[in-house]
């Protein structure tokens, strides 16, 4: 087959998919494959909240039934990140495609081929359409609630929707690095958060334990993130972006709630970083094999007093490092006898889990920490956070 009539297929679909009304993505997906590459059917599965199924994307009432994120052909074309070939009845074949946009991972496209000698021509394509479809949801989103709706297994608690609508995503990819992040209970978190934000030259990290429970918690949570991106909007330094949202916490509040936060400016260049400590969530980094916990010196959170001030701390990552953030619903959590999860048994958790991607780590640890607790459904916020370091 000719150059010209591979990127005359790419381009149709490509078109196709641009144009679409964002609740049509799926249909014009599907039109699209079975015009070009004779697909017989085309299905789209998106990852739950809680990183535990892959959800057929289907009309409401939805009837499909969901398939484990960690088994089966679907779900490992979902952890490798690469495109799966399974054999179908009559000679056909089944492809798996990830749809992932810049490292975060929102799920598979399924695809059946009546030929089966014609798939490994055709995976490269396919998964370049399958790209195109990640970003069309990601804009699609902004006007739609399809893809939302069809990410839920259960329903999202009030506070949970409102944090979720705050995260930056679950993962992200770059040459310099690699993030991972994930929240438990996934369907009623309230107060623990992640942020980040990157340029040419930088990354910003930040890690966030809230204080109180339901949509108070998420609420305080709401207003110093915002009031963080506000002032690093501006272009400001991330000890003076604490200063004003510590402000805007404290004017809201007057010290009765404040939170916790955990602040990096990572340079990409070099993998110094500048680091503002203000409250509870803790650093592990695994380095060459060791698992330890770095320290920084303590600063009071933000809200608790009036017009506090911020002292900006040096850190190094070196190429090679993971670095995994956690909140205090990790390190803190009680087994049913009263024992603290505490250092040891993270630092084995983050041993244990050392060859998973960045993206998959925390709910591998989150995993562990359920065995440990002894019961599915938290106390408290659990947050991990996983940074692989690989500089330039």
């Amino acid at each position: 087959m000719g150059v010209f009539t591979i990127v005359k297929r790419f381009v149709t679909a490509e078109r196709a998919l641009r144009t679409a009304a964002p609740h049509e993505l799926l249909d014009v997906v599907r039109r699209v494959l079975a015009q070009e590459y004779a697909a017989t059917s085309v299905e789209l599965l998106l990852a739950d909240y809680g990183l535990t199924v892959l959800q057929p994307v289907s009309s409401l009432p939805s009837t499909a039934e969901p398939v484990p994120v960690h088994s089966g052909p679907v779900g490992r074309a979902f952890g490798a990140q690469e495109p799966l070939v399974e054999p179908a009845p009559g000679g056909a074949v089944r492809v798996h495609l990830p749809v992932t946009v810049r490292g975060d991972r929102l799920g598979v496209l399924c695809v059946t081929l009546p030929d089966g000698e014609d798939a490994p021509g055709l995976l490269g394509e396919l998964a370049d359409i399958a790209e195109v479809l990640g970003h069309e949801i990601v804009v699609a989103e902004r006007d739609t609630d399809v893809y939302l709706r069809a990410r839920r297994k259960d329903r999202l608690t009030l506070a949970a929707e409102m944090q979720w609508q705050l995260l930056p995503g679950r993962s992200c990819a770059r040459p310099e690095y690699e993030l991972g992040a994930q929240l438990e209970p996934a369907y009623a978190i309230f107060g623990d958060n992640f942020d980040w934000s990157a340029t040419a030259d930088h990354l910003m990290l930040y890690v966030t334990n809230g204080m109180g429970e339901g949509i108070e918690a998420s609420l305080l949570t709401n207003l110093a993130i915002n009031a963080l991106r506000n002032a690093r909007r501006a272009g400001l330094a991330i000890d003076d972006q604490a200063a004003l949202a510590d402000q805007a916490v404290y004017a809201h509040y007057q010290g009765r709630c404040y939170l916790s936060v955990l602040m990096f400016d990572f340079e990409l260049a070099t993998g110094r970083a500048k680091v503002v400590d203000a409250g509870s969530p803790r650093l592990l980094r695994l380095r060459d094999g060791v698992v330890e916990q770095v320290t920084f010196e303590a600063q009071l959170p933000l809200g608790m007093f009036e017009e506090t001030d911020y002292v900006v701390q040096d850190f190094q990552a070196e190429p090679g490092d993971r670095l995994v953030f956690v909140s205090d619903g990790v390190y803190s959590v009680a087994s049913p006898q009263g024992e603290a999860y505490g250092d040891a048994a993270l630092a084995r958790a983050i041993m244990s889990t050392r060859l998973l991607p960045a993206a998959e780590v925390p709910r591998a640890i989150l995993r562990e920490l359920t065995g440990h607790r002894g019961q599915s459904v938290p106390q408290d916020d659990a947050l991990v956070v996983c940074l692989d370091w690989h500089g330039r």
